[in-house]
């Protein structure tokens, strides 16, 4: 029989909330595993008989016997007709915690490749899981026409039946990649064909292909001083050496790369709505960029980020548009424009890059699932993603306006902000001596989320602030969040 310490060892286990998730005999053996691991139980100790322990467990014998039979069946105990049950041989390999006690080894230090090295340092890009203001890049979800979208997924269920349920080719489903060609071609200026076109989960993982794919650990890429964060730890992770372009109100300044002493093998651009300070690169500096990537066998990777999301005209056509030498990536994504949770990026490439890139795709995460790419498909086509994005650039204007009052009204004696063209949230920079991370990290204990201006800056010659994500929130959350923050940083202000 277990001794009284054993006994209330499996009751404390059976009772515990964390596992009553589990049957009763799975409590039971799971209990019973975990002595014989501890060396609670020794190697040829006898167990209760089943009727026995059943009765001091207030349980079936039953219910014992199935966990001893799946004990025998993991080799943890034996059983002998007429003898009983006793804990197994094969068990003594198990840490035994009266050894491990006494001669506990130290931990060693974790190691890890360079490569893991660096995207573990980098903290990687962690998205605001459950928004709140100011979280940046979170579009309005609670006016997206959900019945639209599940009457048409109906429809692609009903037409594919179960081959919606198989796996996708790597490139994407043929249907979506004409609708994202067609798309980009009318909107964005674009040159591309459905064969140009890979589909995949988000641009973050459009960055990291280029990385790897198109350069090696060591190489230089030209990137934009501020930069979008997800980029510059992409390219960190893939080792390669970061060397930051400044910006102007007309985007990168180009003579940077046409005057470099050692030249790049790559430029990464935001340029029709720069990430974060919302400037909108040149044409003439677009035309310098293409002959530098043609001059240099470079290439230009083009984040085209929230370009559905101007509020002062059309936006300027892509750099991949311009690019007759055929050297530009374009990466796009619904992420902004639709809804976080749909998980649908692509990539536009030359047509040398298509196969290579699509093989690449296949060690990350071979493909993205079908049921939505075929949603989606139909959804352009109906002209759904269109009417939907006017109606949210539309929306999205009118909150900025209401933001950039509010500030005026609320922080203007703490921030100046810095009003953009379009996207999904406004910089602001502090007019007077508040510590950029106390400020953050205070606002975040107030409910308040911001990211900071310092983090996407590669040189120290910037100002601190932070960008204030407006799209996903009304007018009148807009207005609490503001007091919030101005009651949160005027007291910092005031020490």
């Amino acid at each position: 029989m277990f001794k009284h310490a054993q006994l209330e060892s499996v009751k404390a286990w059976i009772g515990d909330p964390a596992h009553g998730a589990l049957p009763l005999h799975a409590r039971i053996q799971r209990a019973i595993r975990q002595l014989i691991v501890d060396s609670a139980l020794d190697v040829g100790k006898p167990l209760p008989a089943s009727r026995a322990l059943a009765k001091s467990l207030g349980v079936s014998r039953d219910t014992v016997e199935s966990a001893y039979s799946q004990l025998h069946a993991e080799g943890f105990i034996e059983r002998r007709v007429g003898s009983g049950s006793f804990v197994s041989e094969r068990a003594q390999g198990s840490p035994r915690r009266g050894t491990a006690q006494r001669h506990r080894p130290q931990r060693e230090s974790m190691r890890l490749s360079q490569r893991g090295a660096a995207m573990y340092q980098g903290g990687g890009v962690r998205d605001f899981l459950a928004p709140r203001p100011f979280a940046p890049g979170v579009p309005e979800t609670r006016s997206f026409p959900l019945q639209t979208w599940e009457r048409l997924e109906r429809l692609v269920l009903k037409e594919y039946g179960t081959l919606a349920l198989a796996h996708s080719p790597p490139q994407g489903m043929e249907p979506l990649r004409r609708a994202i060609a067609d798309y980009v071609n009318l909107e964005r200026g674009a040159h591309a064909t459905p064969d140009r076109v890979l589909v995949l989960t988000s641009s973050q993982q459009a960055m990291t292909l280029c990385a790897t794919v198109l350069l090696d650990a060591g190489d230089r890429i030209f990137i934009e001083d501020p930069v979008y964060h997800g980029a510059r730890r992409a390219f960190d992770a893939a080792g390669l050496e970061c060397v930051p372009v400044p910006l102007d109100a007309h985007g990168m300044r180009v003579e940077h790369l046409l005057n470099a002493v050692q030249p790049a093998k790559a430029v990464f651009l935001t340029p029709s709505h720069q990430f974060p300070t919302g400037a909108t690169l040149a044409l003439d500096r677009r035309l310098a960029v293409i002959e530098w990537a043609r001059q240099h066998q470079a290439w230009i990777i083009e984040d085209d980020y929230d370009s559905e999301f101007h509020y002062a005209g059309k936006p300027t056509a892509c750099v991949q548009g311009l690019d007759a030498h055929e050297r530009t990536i374009y990466i796009g994504t619904f992420t902004k424009s639709l809804f976080p949770g749909l998980r649908i990026g692509y990539m536009v490439l030359p047509p040398q890059l298509v196969e290579p890139m699509a093989v690449a795709r296949t060690l990350l995460d071979g493909h993205s699932a079908p049921i939505p790419q075929l949603t989606l498909a139909r959804f352009m086509e109906g002209g759904h993603f269109g009417a939907h994005v006017r109606t949210m650039r539309g929306v999205y204007a009118e909150r900025l306006d209401v933001l950039v009052r509010l500030v005026r009204k609320h922080l203007a004696d703490v921030v100046e902000p810095r009003v953009p063209l379009g996207g999904m949230q406004m910089p602001c920079v502090f007019i007077r001596d508040i510590p950029e991370r106390e400020a953050i990290d205070t606002a975040r204990r107030a409910g308040i989320d911001l990211l900071g201006l310092t983090a996407l800056h590669a040189s120290s010659k910037h100002k601190a602030g932070f960008l204030m994500g407006f799209a996903a929130y009304t007018q009148d959350e807009l207005e609490v969040a503001v007091k919030k923050l101005a009651s949160v940083l005027l007291a910092l202000g005031r020490r």
